[in-house]
């Protein structure tokens, strides 16, 4: 069983369907128990950090991530989830959970294209990923699949050797992140399509292990 960790962090649905049109069972909850004993976790999440903290806290998830992380139980952050297993957010200021050693920043503003062309924030729509590391959820992506974003953060491990692929837009940004049994990615891959799809197979059959 796969648990699709329920904090109030919205687009849960979406990553429920995703998984049960692959063929692999998996529950929405927020109860510590459930949580602990089934094989996987996907912690996704949309709207802003602070309130998801709170959110995250009230339920005793955090501890919950926290002790998951530690046995090497295979996690999977989406959006807002990629965000606030870093130490701190730009966004209200927030403490996370501290998963990962870094911060999340904003999208400097203004932000311009290769071309100049002024770009909007948040950053949405389709765009490419450059992977820079190996990793078994990536292994069948190509460099020219597009996967969904939308977001004004991202985030920024303090080590190099966290940051699994990259995005540009204006900036080039750490799009996948990841150590040990933990990774995470900033785009939508439960909205992605077929590529999409094929990473959160490759989560759904992956054993946590990942050599930096």
């Amino acid at each position: 069983m796969i648990s699709i960790i329920d904090y109030k962090a919205g687009n849960l649905k979406s990553v429920e369907r995703a998984l049960k049109k692959l063929g692999f069972p998996c529950c929405i909850t927020h109860k510590n128990e459930e949580i602990l004993s089934s094989q996987r976790i996907i912690f996704p999440g949309v709207g802003a950090a602070g309130q998801a903290i709170e959110d995250l806290r009230h339920f005793g998830l955090d501890k919950v991530l926290r002790q998951a992380f530690e046995t090497g139980k295979p996690i999977l952050g989406i959006c807002l989830g990629a965000q606030i297993i870093l130490d701190k957010s730009k966004e209200n200021g927030a403490q996370c959970l501290g998963l990962i050693s870094g911060e999340v920043k904003l999208f400097p503003s203004p932000l311009f294209s290769e071309d100049n062309e002024r770009l909007k924030i948040p950053h949405m729509g389709w765009n490419s990923v450059h992977l820079i590391r190996e990793h078994p959820v990536m292994e069948g992506i190509n460099p020219a699949d597009e996967f969904y974003f939308v977001h004004s953060y991202y985030p920024v491990p303090a080590s190099d050797k966290c940051v699994i692929g990259t995005t540009g837009y204006g900036i080039e940004f750490p799009s996948i992140i990841g150590h040990k049994n933990l990774i995470a990615m900033q785009f939508h891959p439960e909205k992605s399509g077929t590529p999409g799809l094929k990473i959160l197979k490759n989560f759904c059959t992956w054993n946590g292990h990942y050599v930096e």
